[in-house]
């Protein structure tokens, strides 16, 4: 990743001594999401993709290739032409999650793979049910700590952030709950709600409808919030629990660096309208709007954090 960081540099310089490109032609822009529709990231993607049409006077199409944990989508921009015409609606799994997880990944982050923008990130939470006994999350870890491997957790999935996280706090607190792998937040809610686990791990956009309900409680979220709830960090103590999920913007490493800067410099106009941060606060999210450095920077630091989880962590090891 240091080799990553310092391509990122001459990206910018060498954006500053040449000419902007014009991106503007017939051929549409396509942004992958790794996600399908409906999702709060599927909203994000089409939100920008419409903005950034206005903004490069080119149109923008938003193609939703979910699936593998945003691997598939992130294999395809990896192999694309670097004209411009091709960009990632990135999240950490597939970027900083699964080198450390698969052995077999059909792409290189450092070498297929540049970054544009960051846009936003939301906190990762940690819910239960209403009527569970479990009130705080010094509840949860004292339970956990008692008798591990009884309480359960629901996660999105095998090597998700939400699975990392809930490997993150256990090794920081030696709380040890029995994971239960979902595909997706949708069932893991459902089995919540119908008392098959004890708690959830996911996006706080994920859990805010049923926590406005009163069908959930939130314990915690692994990052500050605007509401002021109560974070992972504060409860014990350890600012490595801070985990945010962040959203950004990559497109193929052979996008020249000038048309790299021309993208960028569009989502940043995007990013920073009061717009746009009404829209990403509706989704639980908070505007960033991070130049390509910024991305990068996320990006190491996440793989840094990510591949310790691991390697300490047998069961997450690579597949």
């Amino acid at each position: 990743m240091r080799r990553f960081i310092r391509s990122i540099r001459a990206i910018a310089c060498l954006a500053l001594a040449g000419a902007t490109l014009n991106v503007q032609a017939a051929e549409p822009i396509t942004l992958i999401v790794p996600f399908p529709p409906g999702g709060s990231q599927d909203a994000m993607g089409r939100f920008f993709a419409k903005h950034l049409a206005t903004e490069l006077g080119t149109p923008v199409v938003v193609k939703n290739d979910g699936g593998a944990g945003g691997v598939i989508a992130t294999s395809e921009v990896a192999r694309a032409k670097g004209d411009g015409r091709t960009l990632l609606l990135a999240t950490g799994g597939a970027i900083t999650i699964a080198p450390h997880i698969l052995k077999k990944l059909p792409y290189n982050v450092e070498r297929d793979l540049a970054p544009v923008a960051l846009i936003a990130d939301t906190p990762m939470a940690i819910g239960v049910k209403a009527d569970s006994p479990i009130q705080t999350l010094q509840d949860l870890l004292d339970a956990a700590r008692r008798e591990p491997g009884t309480l359960s957790y629901a996660s999105t999935g095998h090597g998700t952030v939400s699975n990392l996280a809930a490997e993150l706090l256990s090794q920081k607190t030696g709380a040890r709950l029995l994971h239960i792998p979902y595909r997706g937040a949708g069932p893991a809610l459902v089995d919540l709600l119908g008392d098959q686990v004890n708690a959830i791990f996911t996006s706080t956009a994920s859990l805010a409808p049923m926590v406005r309900t009163g069908k959930l409680r939130l314990l915690a979220t692994f990052s500050k919030t605007a509401d002021g709830t109560l974070t992972v960090a504060q409860t014990t103590g350890d600012a490595a629990l801070d985990v945010p999920i962040w959203v950004g913007v990559m497109a193929p490493r052979a996008t020249s660096p000038e048309l790299l800067a021309q993208l960028g410099q569009a989502i940043a106009n995007i990013c920073r309208t009061a717009d746009t941060g009404r829209f990403l606060a509706e989704l639980e999210a908070t505007a960033r709007c991070g130049d390509h450095d910024t991305l990068g920077q996320t990006i190491a630091r996440d793989d840094a954090r990510w591949k310790a989880v691991v390697a300490r962590a047998p069961d997450l090891g690579a597949q």
